[in-house]
C-alpha cells in the first residue's frame, strides 16, 4: 500500500487540491456561502495548486512537489488559525474581520466540529504529506540512481 501512494502521491496530491477547489466552489457558488476574508486566503493558496498539480500530473513533471510544499504548508496554517479563531471564542475577538462576513462564522457545522475551515486544513494536511512523500520518494530515487552509476564506471573500465 505504501509503494503505491509513493508511485502516485503527485497524483493523489492533485486530487485532494481538486476536491478542495470544486468544493468550495461548491459551497459559494451554488450554495450561496459568503466566503470570509480567511477564506479567500486559503483560496489563494488552494486553487493554483489544483491548475500546477494538474500540469505536473500531465508532464509527469515530480520535481513540482518541491515548489509546491510551500503553497501547502502555508494555506494549512492558515486554515489551522481560521479553525482555532472558530473554536476559541476569545481569539475571534482578538482580531476580528472587519469587512463582509465574520470568519469564526459556522456555515456548516457536520458531527459539530467539522466546519469549512475544517476541511480546508484536512486538505491541506492531506497534499502536505502526499507532497513530502513525492519529494521523499524523488530523492530515494535520486540517490539510487548516484549509487549505481559508480558501479556502472567500474565494469566498463
Amino acid at each position: 500500500m505504501l509503494q503505491a501512494a509513493k508511485r502516485h502521491a503527485l497524483y493523489w496530491a492533485w486530487v485532494v487540491s481538486l476536491v478542495a477547489t470544486l468544493g468550495s466552489l461548491y459551497f459559494s457558488e451554488i450554495l450561496g456561502y459568503e466566503p470570509c476574508k480567511l477564506c479567500w486566503f486559503q483560496r489563494i493558496f488552494m486553487y493554483p495548486q489544483a491548475i500546477l498539480l494538474g500540469m505536473a500530473c500531465y508532464r509527469n513533471d515530480r520535481k513540482m512537489a518541491a515548489y509546491l510544499l510551500p503553497l501547502s504548508i502555508i494555506g494549512g496554517c492558515i486554515s489551522l488559525y481560521h479553525v482555532a479563531e472558530q473554536k476559541i471564542p476569545a481569539l475571534a475577538k482578538l482580531l476580528p474581520c472587519t469587512v463582509g462576513v465574520p470568519c469564526n462564522e459556522d456555515y456548516i457545522n457536520w458531527l459539530g466540529f467539522i466546519t469549512i475551515p475544517t476541511l480546508a486544513l484536512i486538505a491541506f494536511v492531506l497534499m502536505t504529506c502526499f507532497l513530502l512523500l513525492q519529494k521523499r520518494t524523488l530523492r530515494e530515487e535520486e540517490e539510487l540512481e548516484n549509487m549505481e552509476e559508480p558501479e556502472r564506471g567500474q565494469t566498463q573500465a
